[in-house]
């Protein structure tokens, strides 16, 4: 119904319903005291399920072990100020960036996520995948750590990227910075070789990095530098994202009448449903009203004319009716 990217954003997802009127509403120069009323309408209820997409400024993809919860500590520990964020092992975990370290005057500090659960198959569902999936929409940058001690980093490097295209075809736009991680563990040359040109051709730069010795970090954090936005953008969305909703906006005129299983009458309508919520079949007064005004709509004989007979039930919304003996007459 609604994409809430931004603080202090709301969304109605729900209307209350309309207010009653007192019997004085009614009151007329022939009938000055009316004694009844109109009800308040129900307002509406709905079930909804609420989604979460974290928004982070980088995200770290890759396969598991590739080593992305290693550099997220390693980048995020440089100093004392900065702090990693645990969630559960169901959710990313987050932690912030100082780029003054390399540098005192740059004063962003950009949101680091570790977005794990991405496996062969993940936008199909496998694993974790929509759970995580969904986090990397909101990222300005991805960071794609693959693991060059791994038997075909070329083949990790493509499931991820596969699984990106499968959720979305946008994603593979994004800025997108390669992390060769596990340096220490001496990957074959040729190989390692072979992958840099392969990301050449794709325009990416590789930063060849050990998470775990803390080595390449200096020139993972400079290339981040290069790509992030300016201190001002940085916390948002990636780009400039209004509130979409999209609302159920049922026609206030007209309506249906629908013969069901077991004989009951049933008749939708915005309009007439209000009403039948609204009325006070208890009080005389009211349920004449009533009747007038299904009258006034030309229900009354539409209902005769779908064949409704005395001793039918007719149901309005959540309210069921009797028709009575005399047309247009409820009991």
């Amino acid at each position: 119904m609604a994409d809430l990217v931004f603080p202090g954003q709301r969304v109605m997802v729900a209307r209350g319903g309309r207010g009653g009127l007192g019997n004085t509403h009614f009151a007329t120069s022939t009938h000055q005291a009316p004694k009844h009323a109109q009800r308040g309408e129900p307002g509406e209820e709905r079930r909804l399920s609420l989604e979460l997409r974290l928004i982070a400024d980088v995200g770290l993809v890759g396969l598991p072990n590739a080593g992305k919860s290693t550099l997220l500590t390693a980048l995020t520990a440089a100093t004392p100020k900065i702090a990693a964020y645990p969630f559960t092992t169901l959710e990313p975990n987050l932690g912030v960036l100082d780029l003054a370290v390399d540098d005192p005057t740059d004063e962003r500090r950009p949101t680091l996520a570790d977005l794990p659960g991405l496996i062969e198959g993940a936008s199909a569902g496998a694993g974790l995948g929509h759970a995580f999936l969904r986090h990397v929409e909101r990222t300005r940058v991805l960071v794609h750590v693959v693991d060059m001690s791994a038997a075909d980093p070329e083949r990790d490097y493509q499931i991820i990227r596969e699984e990106l295209e499968a959720r979305d075809p946008k994603l593979l736009d994004k800025t997108t910075l390669v992390a060769a991680n596990k340096m220490d563990l001496d990957p074959d040359r040729e190989m390692l070789r072979a992958f840099n040109e392969a990301r050449g051709h794709e325009g990416l730069e590789v930063v060849q990095i050990s998470a775990a010795d803390k080595v390449g970090l200096l020139e993972l954090r400079s290339a981040l530098g290069r790509l992030l936005p300016d201190v001002e953008e940085l916390g948002g969305a990636g780009e400039a994202v209004g509130v979409v909703v999209h609302r159920y906006d049922p026609a206030e005129e007209g309506y249906v009448i629908e013969r069901e299983p077991g004989g009951v009458w049933a008749v939708e309508g915005r309009r007439v449903e209000r009403l039948a919520a609204q009325t006070d079949f208890e009080n005389d007064e009211s349920a004449a009203r009533f009747q007038r005004e299904l009258a006034k709509l030309g229900l009354v004989e539409r209902l005769r004319e779908a064949g409704v007979e005395t001793g039918d039930t007719v149901r309005i919304g959540d309210i069921e009716l009797e028709w009575g003996a005399e047309a247009g007459a409820w009991v």
